[in-house]
């Protein structure tokens, strides 16, 4: 059981103290999270850590997952895509059957709550079909900034019925009529993908994943597809290769759908072939023990997304001590902090030209690094997103106990 005393010694002095006394104004309020599904995805993930806390903090915390069938959950990845700004053939008859699904989960859900919290685009829709008391808030987790038009118009006839909306970034956000929230994600220091491990551990964890530790590890986790650029990232390699004796992990999860995406893994894998410096892992969505090894071992993780969204992966490397270098895109330069806890860069040469400098500056290394998780001790834990969430509790829902 997940206890919010457990957290005393990882999050900024004082954070514990001052949940218990947000936790006292909200006490016996229901805190409703209604989301896609329970595992897989950083939603998901976070969501098995948060609400348990707060049910320790003395919430009536809930989560509701929606139903479907196959073309339910087919449609609503093209509508994921769609409104993160790619082109996706979906026609009414698609919008219409997305509807329907959500108005028949909607009858077999408890909806009733003080707040809910309606995470994404695949369950928005049963704003349509609320309980005629409760405050509903749309947690948009993804960059909406250039959704694709037709797509966003048809969604935001349902987005303005809530009550309000919370967005990881400003710029993530479309205008609305109603109020807007600015909320981070963040990472739970004591989950498996982030708690602290062994040097024994993590040799074990890395021995049993075919990784050799002989020489500085470069890191990227991430998909094999071409908004992650893994071929960018093992050019930058190939240029550092010249100079320093390293090693390029790259961590992804199976090829991502699309013919050009399966280009690009395919590329990857002939690369990789032809160089035994170059590692790749296929590891599932669950393999957060040996996502939290590789992120400990490396001496640079690198982060070149350019459609990732808030991309927590980097809070997460930051977290171990480790300097990252990420692109300048999404939720990445919101975490780095430029020359103090890592590097925005624009191009895989800035990339290269950083990993350089770093590797020749091993006392660089270590003070970013050190840098890096204070930076994240106070921004980018799972405490600080908890007192987010109840401050709107309490804001929203405008009652004093």
């Amino acid at each position: 059981m997940i206890k919010i005393e457990d957290y005393r010694d990882v999050a900024p002095q004082g954070t514990v103290d001052l949940l218990l006394k947000l936790a006292e104004k909200v006490r016996g309020r229901r805190f409703l999270h209604v989301s896609m599904t329970r595992y897989g995805g950083g939603v998901a993930e976070i969501l098995q850590r948060l609400v348990p806390i707060m049910v320790d903090l003395g919430i009536e915390a809930g989560w509701e997952i929606i139903g479907g069938d196959a073309e339910f959950f087919s449609v609503t990845k093209a509508i994921h895509a769609a409104l993160e700004g790619e082109d996706q053939i979906i026609t009414d008859e698609m919008l219409q059957h997305y509807l329907e699904m959500n108005r028949l989960t909607a009858l077999k859900l408890n909806l009733d709550a003080d707040l809910v919290l309606v995470h994404d685009s695949p369950p928005a829709s049963l704003v349509e079909h609320r309980p005629p008391e409760g405050t509903w808030v749309w947690r948009c987790h993804v960059d909406l900034s250039s959704p694709h038009r037709r797509i966003w118009n048809f969604f935001r006839r349902y987005v303005t019925r809530y009550d309000a909306a919370v967005f990881s970034l400003p710029k993530f956000s479309q205008k609305l009529g109603i109020p807007k929230f600015i909320i981070h994600p963040s990472i739970d220091p004591l989950s498996d993908k982030n708690r602290d491990l062994s040097r024994r551990e993590v040799q074990t964890l890395l021995a049993s994943l075919g990784v050799p530790q002989d020489k500085p590890l470069l890191l990227q986790v991430g998909p094999f597809d071409r908004y992650r650029d893994p071929i960018g990232i093992i050019n930058a390699y190939r240029m550092v290769k010249k100079h320093h004796d390293v090693r390029l992990v790259l961590v992804g999860g199976g090829s991502a759908a699309g013919s050009e995406n399966t280009d690009v893994h395919e590329v990857v894998r002939d690369t990789a072939t032809h160089d035994p410096d170059i590692v790749l892992l296929d590891l599932p969505p669950d393999a957060h023990l040996q996502i939290n090894a590789l992120q400990r071992a490396a001496t640079v993780v690198l982060q070149k997304s350019a459609r990732d969204g808030f991309a927590i992966g980097i809070a997460e490397a930051m977290w171990k001590g480790k300097p990252v270098i990420g692109w300048a895109s999404g939720g990445i330069p919101a975490q780095i902090i430029y020359d103090v806890t890592g590097y925005t860069v624009t191009s895989v040469e800035g990339a290269a030209f950083r990993l350089r400098h770093l590797l020749n500056n091993p006392e660089l290394v270590a003070r970013i690094g050190g840098a890096g998780r204070e930076h994240v001790r106070r921004n980018f834990l799972i405490t600080r997103h908890l007192s987010d969430y109840l401050a709107l509790l309490v804001h929203l829902t405008g009652r004093s106990t």
